[in-house]
């Protein structure tokens, strides 16, 4: 037992010491990312005011904010997003060209929400992601991150295993579970280390977990199988156009987007918002996305494809609909940032990322400490080797 555990350590130590700096960088860029949508949605619409001029006006139709953002833009939206909240703007994206926010009450455009809380965010999850490199580079520092992450798997794994007791008691399990006070920096950092590690280890398994099936299709496919399923095939590359193709005229037997966007709004009761993906074809299908969670709760999102001429459902596909391999691997993408449990899941995340953080700290202060060490006891060793009375040389030589 003895044997194994030393095994372990020595496999937990060059593990830690070769990926710390990177895991450093996922934990800080982690905690600053833990609260991103609520902070972007907040400095998007904290300075539009778009509620109702009076109690009884109607929302302007959706071709005319669809064409209200076409003439500010110059160019194609890709989707129109609605939410329940009556004083919401409503949402028209040009995918990566940006989004625009109207007033749905007179369809103006009230702007493009704040560029530089967006920039920040997309700076820190370049870092998270890439360590910030551009172009082909991300490539080479995706696989990086991708085995420091899996590296923290291995971590994670090993250090609850270190710090489980061979011999319980209640004094024990007090010292390595909580915090204690005026201890000499080297036990300060053991201290810290085995708390931490201990009260982060489930949530930051299944967050490094849920990164490993983000890096890796291996570890995706892997959660297809663990239920019984085939992985899905690969998506073929569709190589994008360079410009937007000129929507068809509409015909007069397809229905408008008002009149079908009740029945999307009557399919899930609750609903917080409603992403409708604008095609350039008027009577090509429409696809509605339904959510009514917080934008990152997969259990909580629908998807509704629409007949754009009868009105007729084509298919409804809410999450319990999906196979249990895809549902794992939905709630596993989002479980990474802890979107899947709403605001106490991000929360959680936030703090097991900052804990991550200081296990690296603890993690390499004690390292170096174990090293400095080992140099002394060299040192001293080489210091008696030469101190050696001559009289044992002289015996020796005789």
């Amino acid at each position: 037992m003895k044997r194994l555990r030393k095994i372990i350590f020595w496999c937990h130590l060059p593990i830690g010491l070769l990926g710390g700096i990177i895991i450093l960088i996922m934990c800080v860029t982690g905690v600053l990312l833990t609260y991103e949508k609520q902070i972007i949605a907040w400095a998007d619409t904290r300075n539009y005011n778009v509620a109702p001029p009076s109690q009884n006006v109607q929302l302007l139709p959706l071709e005319k904010l669809i064409a209200s953002a076409k003439e500010r833009r110059k160019s194609e939206p890709s989707s129109i997003t609605r939410r329940a909240n009556i004083n919401a703007p409503v949402e028209v994206s040009f995918g990566r060209e940006g989004t625009l926010f109207l007033n749905p009450y007179s369809g103006e455009v009230l702007g493009e929400g704040s560029p530089g809380v967006r920039s920040f965010f997309r700076t820190v999850t370049d870092w998270h992601r890439w360590l910030g490199a551009q172009g082909e580079n991300r490539n080479t520092m995706r696989a990086i991150t991708g085995a420091c992450n899996l590296g923290f798997l291995v971590l994670v794994v090993s250090g609850f295993y270190l710090w489980w007791p061979q011999r319980w008691s209640l004094k024990l399990l007090r010292n390595n579970a909580w915090f204690r006070r005026g201890l000499p920096s080297r036990a300060r950092d053991f201290n810290w280390h085995n708390v931490i590690g201990f009260w982060s280890a489930v949530p930051l398994f299944i967050i490094v977990l849920s990164g490993v099936v983000i890096s890796y299709t291996w570890a995706g496919n892997l959660v297809y199988r663990i239920v019984g399923e085939n992985p899905p095939a690969p998506r073929a590359n569709q190589p994008a156009s360079s410009t937007p193709k000129a929507p068809k005229p509409e015909t007069s037997d397809s229905m408008s987007l008002d009149s079908l966007w009740p029945v999307a709004a009557q399919q899930v009761n609750g609903w917080q918002s409603i992403t409708l993906q604008l095609t350039a074809a008027t009577d090509a299908p429409l696809t509605f996305s339904i959510d009514s969670g917080n934008g990152g709760q997969p259990q909580k999102r629908s998807q509704l494809v629409l007949d754009r001429k009868t009105g007729n459902v084509v298919r409804f596909e809410p999450f319990s609909s999906n196979t249990k391999g895809r549902q794992l691997r939905s709630i596993l993408r989002f479980a990474h940032t802890g979107e899947v449990l709403g605001i106490i899941g991000q929360t959680i995340a936030g703090i097991v990322s900052f804990g991550g953080a200081f296990l690296v700290y603890t993690g390499f202060a004690l390292a170096w400490r174990r090293f400095r060490s080992w140099l002394g006891r060299r040192s001293k060793s080489g210091s008696e080797a030469t101190n050696i009375p001559t009289e044992v040389f002289g015996a020796a030589g005789d």
